[in-house]
Formats: C-alpha cells, sequence, structure tokens
C-alpha cells in the first residue's frame, strides 16, 4: 500500500498530477480533434448554413477519429431535465452560450456565431469555443470579434511557469 501511495504522490506537484508522455500526447490529439472541427467551421460559417449543418459536420469529423462528441447526452444541471442533444453548442448574436443546433436556425449576413465543441478522446478532453462573423459584419460586431480575440492572447501570455491562474483571469478582464 505503501509503494502505491508513493507512486501516486509522487507524479503529484501542489496537488496537480503530472501527465506522462502518453497522456499529454492523448490530450494533444484531443485538442487536434478541436482544431480540425473549428477549422472545417471556419469554412462553413457562411450565410444561408444552418446550424444543424455545422453540428452533423463537426460529428462526421470527430467520429471519423473514433473520438466522442463531449457534449451529446450531458445531464442537465436540473434534476430530470432533458441531456444536451447535439454536438456542438452554436449561439448567435444575442444568445449568451449553449445553444442548440437546429434546421430551423440559419445563418445570415451579419451575424456572429460562437461555436463550442468538445472531443472526447481515449479519455482525454478537448474542448473550445470560438465566435466566428457571417460574411460582412457591423464595425461594432467586429470591434466586439477583434477585443475578445485580444482578451485571449494576453490571457494565453499569462498561462506560463509560477504563474496562477488569477494571472490569466486578470489578463483577460484588463
Amino acid at each position: 500500500m505503501r509503494d502505491r501511495l508513493e507512486m501516486l504522490f509522487s507524479r503529484h506537484t501542489n496537488g496537480i498530477r503530472i501527465k506522462t508522455a502518453r497522456e499529454l500526447d492523448l490530450m494533444r490529439t484531443a485538442g487536434r480533434i478541436v482544431a480540425e472541427v473549428h477549422a472545417k467551421m471556419s469554412e462553413m460559417v457562411q450565410p444561408g448554413v444552418s446550424t444543424a449543418d455545422l453540428d452533423a459536420a463537426a460529428e462526421a469529423i470527430i467520429r471519423g477519429y473514433d473520438a466522442i462528441p463531449a457534449f451529446v447526452n450531458y445531464p442537465n444541471a436540473r434534476q430530470g431535465g432533458p441531456v444536451f442533444p447535439a454536438t456542438l453548442c452554436t449561439s448567435i448574436n444575442e444568445e449568451l452560450v449553449h445553444g442548440i443546433p437546429s434546421q430551423q436556425r440559419v445563418l445570415a449576413e451579419g451575424d456572429i456565431i460562437s461555436i463550442d465543441v468538445g472531443v472526447i478522446y481515449n479519455g482525454y478532453v478537448g474542448d473550445s469555443g470560438w465566435t466566428y462573423p457571417v460574411g460582412q459584419v457591423s464595425a461594432e460586431a467586429q470591434r466586439l470579434l477583434e477585443t475578445t480575440e485580444g482578451s485571449l492572447w494576453a490571457g494565453i501570455a499569462q498561462a506560463k511557469s509560477n504563474n496562477r491562474f488569477v494571472d490569466v483571469s486578470r489578463a483577460v478582464q484588463e
């Protein structure tokens, strides 16, 4: 028992378990699948495309890697509420987050759409959200896209050794 505990704790630093090279590779692969889905979404996002079409394309990519869409059947926080029915969360314009794709939600010129995708690959999760312009967007929408992307990069710049999560949060907030 003591040997097992020593082995477990020897791979932990400040409560964070250090991943093996194989685990890191699996995590990278999950992230690459997410990146491939977003690359496809950036090609597909245009006027006349339904959010259901985006969802179907994302699911095909994910399943092509023998991976699992992370959001499908995700439990509802409300006791007995419906599970999440889709591969993507698609939120157009004023929709805040976690919009459900449908054939009725069709992209129009000037919209912005936030697409969140999650992948489970061999037990490891990749997850990323990105907001895309649909055709030409207003100056206000373009400013929103540029400002939020700038915040993203500021946060990433603070994600380094010896920094805390609050350093990342502060950079994003500023």
